[in-house]
C-alpha cells in the first residue's frame, strides 16, 4: 500500500494514477474539509493531523510500502516530519514538488517569509488582502496595528480558519471565506469591494490560483506581495504525476503494492 500524504488540488490526480498503476492507496489528509481524492475503488482516505508516532504506527498497520509526500509546498513542518517517519520506519520517501512560475508584472514583490512579506504589503498604505490562508496571520495583524491600514483575509470555511481570523483581531467584514482557485474576475471584484492596493500570495504555482491572482492585480493596478517558497528538505523532488508513478515503480515495483 502507497500511504499518499496529500490535501491539495493535485490530490486526485496523484491518487488515481497510483491506483490505475494497481497500487493500493491510502490519502491522508490533515483537513477534514470536502476534498476530490479520485474514485478509483483502490482508493481509500483518512483525515486529521497526525503526530510522529501515529503516522509510524499507521504505516506498520496498513502494510504501507512507500510513502509519498504531496502536502503544500509551505508545509514545512508536515514535511520535515515525514520525512523523520520515512527514515525511522525505513521507508522509501517520494515528495512531489508543484512547478512555480516566473511572472512578468513590475509590481511583484518576492519576500522570504511571512514578517517581510507583512511589513512590505502595508508599505504601500493602502489595503491588504491577504490570500495566503490563516496560519500566518500575526505578522499582518502585527503591521495592521501599526498602520491603521485595513486588513483582508481570504481563508478556507472551516471553523480552525474563523478561530485563527478571531484570534487575530479581524471583524466579520475583514474575513472572506472559500476555496479557491478562484478566477481572475473574482479576485477583481474583491480588489474592487474593499480598495485592496496590495496582494499578499505565496507562490503556489498554477494550481494554487496565482497566475489568475496577479492578472487581477495588474488590471487593478495592485502590488502583489509574494512570499518565496522553504527551501526543499529534499535532494530530489518529482515535479509531476508521471514522474511520481514512475519512481514508486522503480522503488517498489508494479501493482498490489
Amino acid at each position: 500500500m502507497i500511504l499518499l500524504l496529500g490535501g491539495t488540488s493535485e490530490t486526485a490526480g496523484l491518487a488515481t494514477a497510483l491506483a490505475a498503476a494497481g497500487w493500493r492507496t491510502l490519502v491522508s489528509t490533515a483537513t477534514d474539509n470536502a476534498l476530490d481524492v479520485g474514485k478509483h475503488p483502490l482508493i481509500e482516505r483518512r483525515m486529521g493531523r497526525m503526530a510522529k508516532d501515529a503516522m509510524a504506527a499507521l504505516a506498520r498497520e496498513r502494510g504501507v510500502t512507500v510513502i509519498v509526500d504531496a502536502t503544500h509546498p509551505y508545509a514545512r513542518e508536515a514535511k520535515t516530519m515525514i520525512a523523520e517517519v520515512a527514515r525511522d520506519t525505513g521507508l522509501p520517501l517520494i515528495s512531489f514538488l508543484r512547478a512555480g512560475n516566473a511572472y512578468d508584472y513590475e509590481r511583484i514583490h518576492y519576500v522570504k517569509d511571512h514578517d517581510e512579506a507583512a511589513i512590505t504589503a502595508f508599505s504601500f498604505g493602502k489595503p491588504v488582502l491577504l490570500t495566503t490562508g490563516s496560519r500566518n496571520l500575526a505578522p499582518y495583524a502585527r503591521e495592521r496595528g501599526k498602520n491603521g491600514i485595513r486588513l483582508i483575509a481570504r481563508v478556507l470555511p472551516h471553523p480552525e480558519s474563523s478561530a485563527a481570523c478571531a484570534a487575530a483581531g479581524l471583524a466579520d467584514d475583514e474575513v472572506i471565506t472559500g476555496r479557491g482557485p478562484f478566477t481572475v474576475e473574482e479576485n477583481c471584484a474583491v480588489i474592487r469591494q474593499y480598495g485592496i492596493g496590495t496582494l499578499v500570495t505565496k507562490e503556489s504555482g498554477d494550481a494554487g490560483g496565482v497566475p489568475e491572482k496577479i492578472e487581477a492585480a495588474r488590471r487593478e493596478g495592485c502590488h502583489v506581495v509574494i512570499v518565496n517558497r522553504p527551501e526543499p528538505s529534499v535532494e530530489f523532488a518529482c515535479g509531476a504525476v508521471a514522474e511520481v508513478v514512475a519512481e514508486v515503480r522503480r522503488v517498489i515495483g508494479n501493482g498490489n503494492g
